[in-house]
């Protein structure tokens, strides 16, 4: 009767009792589809392309869906009024994250500022990693932004074949010198090879519903060997490579300050403003100011890198789009140089482009789960204590009320008279998160996609590829799944627009 299955069954139904039968107000709850007795919706959950799932039961249930899955409620938002209603209006009682036992106990991801559970500790981490990314800091990257943006264009134009690796290669090369002052190398980078893999082992458990222990956490005490826990064989693997991420380069700056050899980074900022080795306050600052740098990477190597792939395919799929976009280029900067951040202003096309890019494909189509603190009522329906809340980023920007077409990639939706409409609803609004828990580092995003997007289009055309008999294969938006979301492997031809645009490429001038 002491088996650890014995134990886990009896637990989890006790769990499912608790959940189920604790004191609620007469209120019902918001409609969702039926479940099962104890188990709920378990077979129901979507555990891939969540958010296209979500999108259908929108279309059955109303802007509101809910379910249980062992006695977990789940909340799915469709729209940004309701987003904007329970997630920013209230964000007092949904700012908490879940226990997502797989992420934060198993994986090692227990520092980083996305998943932390609100309170002091997660405003001591957000108040790190923001006194350097904020809108008024982010200027004093450009520099690195820029020159790592012509960095792109001339690996590009020596292997084009491979634009998918260049581009990840080109923003972790940006934020290793930003936070760290670390150079990487041109090919097969430890840091970077480290760093892709932890990501990609986190996209994957930071779906709700793929790995069972985020609804039963008990699961997580089981032995590794038994059958069915291939998850925690799996999360010492990942864990392995998420705390090399955080601690190697944050090690390698502790080093070169020591000896007097730091280049200026936000990591040096960081540990240069920690307490003296002798405070008791030390250790916890550092700990602090690791988990600051490291999250910074993880924010600028992983969305960033989708929308700027996203691009690509979005060029390759609407011509007169890029031949739009241009002909501005040209008209405003000309082809003798390249565009700058001073030049953005009278860009307006191109930000145009870059926030239908943002819009088109979204980065975290299904965003970042919230939990509801406290019991809460909200139009006429109870929202229980501990409901995980999502809103699904997907269909509030593909909301064709907003955004008519929603499927097709119109930057025009975002002009007026020949300027940026200020009244358009820009993706912000969901692209980054919501509430309390919106991207931190959005602002350093927006000006890596800026300065990479401006550099391509204006020395290159990205046009589909050819098949065997020289006819153009028609491409498709298709996607991977996750928590975070990129075009799945596709093909396209880069090529330099002219002989001016080469001179650009092979160029030294940046600014």
């Amino acid at each position: 009767m002491n088996s650890p299955l014995t134990v886990f069954a009896i637990t989890a139904f006790l769990l499912f009792l608790y959940r189920a039968f604790r004191k609620r107000t007469g209120l019902p709850l918001p409609p969702g589809p039926k479940g099962y007795p104890i188990i709920g919706n378990v077979f129901d959950m979507p555990r891939e392309f969540a958010w296209m799932e979500y999108d259908k039961w929108f279309k059955i249930y109303g802007d509101m869906v809910y379910f249980k899955v062992f006695g977990q409620g789940f909340l799915v938002l469709g729209s940004l009024t309701r987003t904007n209603d329970i997630l920013e209006k209230r964000s007092t009682n949904y700012s908490d994250r879940p226990p997502m036992p797989m992420l934060r106990d198993l994986m090692g991801w227990d520092t980083n500022l996305g998943f932390l559970h609100y309170g002091p500790w997660w405003r001591r981490h957000r108040r790190a990693f923001h006194q350097h990314f904020h809108v008024g800091t982010v200027h004093k990257y450009h520099h690195i932004q820029l020159a790592e943006a012509h960095s792109l264009i001339r690996r590009l134009y020596a292997n084009p074949e491979n634009f998918m690796y260049h581009l990840r290669h080109a923003f972790a090369a940006m934020i290793m010198d930003v936070t760290y002052g670390i150079k990487v190398s041109e090919a097969n980078d430890p840091y970077v090879t480290t760093a892709e893999e932890a990501l990609h082992g986190m996209s994957q458990a930071a779906v709700q519903g793929r790995f069972l222990v985020d609804v039963l956490p008990i699961l997580k005490y089981i032995p590794s060997w038994m059958p069915g826990a291939g998850f925690k064989r799996d999360a010492a693997e990942w864990k392995k490579l998420t705390l090399s991420m955080a601690q190697k380069p944050f090690k390698h700056v502790k080093e070169a300050l020591r000896e007097g050899k730091a280049v200026p980074s936000v990591a040096a900022a960081l540990i240069e403003a920690l307490p003296h080795e002798d405070d008791a306050r030390r250790t916890e600052e550092e700990k602090i100011a690791q988990a600051a740098a490291a999250v910074a990477y993880v924010g600028g190597a992983d969305t960033t890198v989708s929308a700027a792939q996203f691009f690509f395919l979005a060029m390759a799929m609407y011509p007169n789009v890029q031949r739009r976009a241009q002909a501005e280029i040209d008209s405003i900067i000309g082809s003798n140089r390249l565009p700058n951040f001073h030049d953005r202003e009278s860009l307006p096309y191109v930000n145009a482009l870059i926030k239908e890019t943002m819009r088109w494909q979204p980065a975290s189509p299904a965003g970042t789960v919230h939990v509801c603190s406290n019991d809460d009522e909200y139009n006429g329906y109870i929202i229980p204590k501990s409901t995980i809340v999502i809103g699904n980023t997907w269909t509030i920007l593909h909301d064709p009320e907003v955004y008519p077409l929603p499927e097709e990639f119109i930057p025009e939706r975002w002009l007026k008279d020949g300027k940026l409409d200020p009244d358009a609803q820009n993706p912000s609004v969901a692209a980054f998160g919501y509430g309390r828990r919106i991207c931190p580092g959005r602002y350093f995003s927006d000006a890596s996609l800026y300065a990479i997007i401006s550099f391509v289009l204006s020395v290159y055309t990205i046009s589909p590829p050819v098949d065997n008999r020289g006819n153009t294969v028609r491409l498709k938006a298709e996607v991977t799944s996750g928590m975070l979301s990129a075009p799945a492997p596709f093909e396209c031809q880069i090529k330099p627009r002219s002989n001016a645009a080469e001179a650009l490429i092979h160029g030294s001038e940046t600014v």
